[in-house]
């Protein structure tokens, strides 16, 4: 990256007022400034404030403190300029902030930067660019925003350091904010390949008609010989008293006419059609609709929730389908009803577009929708309306950041899920336990809903740490689906398996499509078939940046690496003996979808994995055509098992079962337990029972078994018992440390170096450093380290503080100052 350099700056008289400020970059402390006299009026904790930082950079800052304490260890740079007139964030933002960068280990610039909007978060190499949508209308603009408006127009794009020339002044920062408010201006990343502006047809009249209402008889008298284009004008005119923008959609509907007939009004010169842009977080404009009535089961849980003799957090347990989703609306509501704000967080916003929908039918505008998907402006304009207090939000887990002043209840749904978990980049953060902290600074109640706790979640609850509140039974009194394990081994042995479909998976699934119901297959891996091996000489297709096996995907018919992206061509011989005997191991879900449309030719089958739902509205598309019939068989990967209801899933199949068990990780079995239960748990849910067919080679496996008897209490006092054994979460803590480097041979001569200090403290509580499994991601090569630490915090304090001191001591050493080591607590 070029760092543009900047003036010195001139001499600002100074006071004794100073200010604590938290950069947007990963420096070990905040910093303090001093501010100018003619700034002290206009700052306030949790304003931004523009700030030099180094020689030439300059970053718009967070005010965490106003003090008059000068720092002793440095001379304090001057506050350049007040951005906002009002703060943007709470101290109870701050609290958070402190609280995650002192248990994540990670710097409060770290938190900054994941929690802020992009757009809030300025710096002089920040380039500019003029709106697509500003149309050289000035009207409005003082001198020097017609400036830096015009320049743009003329050289597209401008760093802040260029602005700065063409106004000469230092102090840009509120302009460019003013600007930014106003969408006039953009910062440029957030163009990204492929974003263009929403855009929606409108109608309006013409000049003179538009400003002299007289001659609308006019108007009609042109339009008379065509019965349907005076509809047209008389819908326009109607849908204009009560709305200021007429967008064609609703003249269409209105007068049930279609696109020909508006265009012969244009043509005429009674009509201009034209392209308006759209906020992409416009208003819920449909009917809403009321609550279903509770059941008893949804009642008691409801009360006992409420109860002063409840804790602040529930573990709300009810099995797939027992209506919890009911439960929180009820809590919602008598929330929103006090004036109180709630945190509705999901795993992934794209993945549970059902629930997002069936809420903003019961809420309308009250909810607002938080996730990655959206532009800076979207999440701009979404952290201003939750600092104005929108009641309701519902987000993934960036969600917690937002600035709520009155927060009183959150929800976790799917606590279990391990999306909520931040891997890369810092902070590496898991979103349930953020937001149990999170109520504990609100005082508000918080609820982590699941049908497969975690086990951590579970034995909370049970040693009284939170609630505890079970739904054992399917509303409507709907029993849970019929459990069919399938002996995969047996079936191969006596030559019944057709391609990766056992006899009985094949006749129920043509069963379940005679009945018109519909079915599911969970196959969890992507892709046509994992690997391409020569049968000569044993080589396989590997990436050529990371260490693992190239996915063949059929439908763009190449190699595919998905950990880094990278893809090639079909080899048509091997590389090593020039063998062309190259065959595909392995299936994924494109194999699936692929070969069941040669044993089921008249099903209409459609795959959701990431491959099809990458395109935005894809997964929303693919799961409403499922909705409305036009899919008989889905087959997916767990996008599937996400908060997904449909009515008519007559049966869910679950392929190669055993590989979900045969990870080597301590959760292996817990997230095959977990996954293979949401899955089951998509059939029958509305008026019959469903079944669901489990093929697996090793059907002695406990967690089979578990399963089959929908025995959650069983797997967790087995698998319970392990952990306690072996000694791990959650009766221990902790952290993986990763080390990097492009050249082996540092990696190993650094990863000995940390250790070795390492463990001069923390002796054997340290375990590694080891190669993990894929030992190069992305020309990075690995080794991983494991500390174990007993529950006890000053312990857990002080073991953080000694792996920081031993990050430092080896990156300043000769040689290792780029070995990168990430710290990742609670990794899993």
């Amino acid at each position: 990256m070029i760092f543009l350099k900047s003036e010195s700056f001139h001499p600002i008289a100074a006071t004794n007022t100073y200010v604590t400020v938290i950069l947007p970059i990963a420096v070990p402390k905040p910093y303090t400034y001093y501010v100018p006299e003619e700034l002290v009026q206009s700052i306030q904790f949790g304003v931004r404030v523009e700030v030099q930082f180094g020689k030439s950079k300059l970053y718009s800052a967070l005010v965490m403190e106003v003090h008059t304490d000068a720092p002793e260890k440095y001379k304090p740079k001057p506050v350049i300029s007040v951005i906002d007139q009002k703060p943007i964030i709470f101290p109870s933002q701050i609290k958070l902030w402190r609280w995650m960068a002192s248990y994540y280990a990670c710097t409060l610039g770290e938190i900054m930067n994941a929690a802020l909007p992009s757009g809030m978060k300025l710096a002089s190499e920040t380039r500019i660019v003029l709106s697509p949508l500003f149309d050289d209308n000035y009207e409005g603009f003082n001198d020097k925003e017609f400036m830096v408006t015009e320049a743009l127009s003329i050289q597209n794009e401008l760093s802040i350091n260029d602005i700065r020339k063409i106004l000469n002044q230092k102090t840009v920062y509120p302009l460019i904010n003013r600007l930014l408010d106003r969408r006039i201006i953009y910062l440029k990343e957030e163009l990204k390949p492929g974003f263009k502006p929403k855009k929606v047809s409108c109608v309006k009249l013409t000049e003179p008609y538009a400003s002299n209402q007289e001659l609308l008889e006019e108007a009609f008298e042109k339009l008379s010989r065509s019965t349907r284009q005076v509809e047209a004008l008389m819908a326009f005119i109607q849908l204009s008293k009560n709305q200021d923008i007429v967008q064609v959609q609703d003249v269409y509907k209105k007068a049930t006419v279609d696109r020909a007939v508006l265009k012969a009004i244009e043509k005429k010169g009674v009509f201009e059609i034209y392209k308006k842009a759209v906020s992409r977080i416009a208003g819920y404009e449909e009917e809403l609709v009321e609550s279903s009535e509770l059941s008893a089961q949804q009642k008691d849980a409801i009360e006992a929730i409420k109860s002063e003799e409840n804790k602040n957090v529930t573990l709300l347990h009810g099995v797939t389908g027992s209506g919890k989703t009911r439960v929180y609306v009820e809590l919602i509501k008598e929330a929103i009803e006090k004036g109180e704000q709630v945190l509705y967080l999901l795993p992934e916003i794209a993945l549970t577009a059902q629930i997002v929908n069936r809420l903003q039918k019961i809420f309308g505008d009250q909810i607002a929708v938080f996730h990655s998907r959206l532009n800076n402006n979207e999440r701009v304009e979404i952290w201003r309306s939750v600092l104005a207090g929108k009641p309701l939000i519902m987000g993934a887990r960036s969600g917690l950041f937002l600035p709520f002043k009155n927060l009183k209840l959150i929800i976790v749904d799917e606590e279990h899920d391990t999306s909520y978990k931040q891997m890369d980049p810092a902070p590496r953060y898991n979103a349930r336990d953020v937001a149990v902290y999170l109520a504990l600074l609100h005082n508000a109640k918080i609820i982590l809903g699941t049908a497969t706790p975690s086990l951590e979640s579970y034995h909370n609850a049970i040693s009284k740490k939170y609630s505890l509140i079970e739904m054992t039974e399917r509303f409507g009194g709907l029993k849970l689906p019929e459990t069919v394990i399938i002996d995969a081994k047996e079936e191969t042995k006596k030559n019944k398996m057709q391609s990766h479909f056992t006899s009985l998976l094949l006749e129920e699934l043509k069963a379940t499509l005679a009945r018109g119901e519909q079915a599911i297959l969970f196959q969890n891996r992507r892709g046509y078939a994992p690997t391409m091996r020569c049968t000569n000489c044993d080589w396989f297709a590997e990436c050529i940046h990371c260490d693992v096996s190239l996915t063949y995907h059929k439908f763009q018919n190449n190699l595919r690496c998905h950990y880094c992206g990278y893809q090639r061509p079909i080899p048509v011989e091997c590389a090593a003996c020039g063998s062309n005997q190259l065959i595909l191991r392995g299936f994924g879900t494109e194999k699936i979808e692929d070969e069941l449309k040669i044993f089921l030719p008249e099903a209409k089958i459609a795959r959701l994995d990431y491959d099809t739902a990458r395109a935005k509205n894809a997964h929303a598309r693919i799961i409403n055509n499922f909705e409305e019939k036009r899919i008989d068989i889905l087959v997916g990967t767990q996008m599937v098992t996400k908060g997904l209801d449909f009515d008519n899933v007559g049966m869910v199949g679950v392929l190669s079962a055993d590989h979900l068990f045969h990870f080597p990780d301590f959760r292996a079995s817990e997230r095959g337990f977990q996954l293979i239960t949401q899955v089951s748990g998509r059939a029958g849910r509305k008026h019959k029972r469903g079944k669901v067919f489990i093929q697996a080679f090793n059907t002695g496996h406990p967690v089979l078994k578990e399963i089959l008897e929908n025995d959650y209490k069983g797997f967790f006092e087995r698998e319970i018992a392990e952990r306690r054994t072996f000694l791990y979460p959650p009766f221990c803590r902790l952290i993986k440390i990763t080390l990097k480097h492009k050249k082996p041979n540092i990696l190993n001569e650094a990863a000995k170096v940390f250790s070795k200090e390492l463990k001069k403290s923390l002796s054997d509580q340290v375990i590694g450093p080891a190669v993990p499994g894929i030992p190069r991601v992305r020309t990075y090569y690995l080794m991983d380290m494991l500390v174990k630490m007993e529950h006890n915090s000053k312990k857990i304090a002080y073991t953080k503080s000694r792996i920081l001191e031993a990050i430092l001591f080896t990156q300043s050493k000769q040689g290792f100052s780029m070995v990168r080591i990430n710290i990742n607590v609670d990794p899993y």
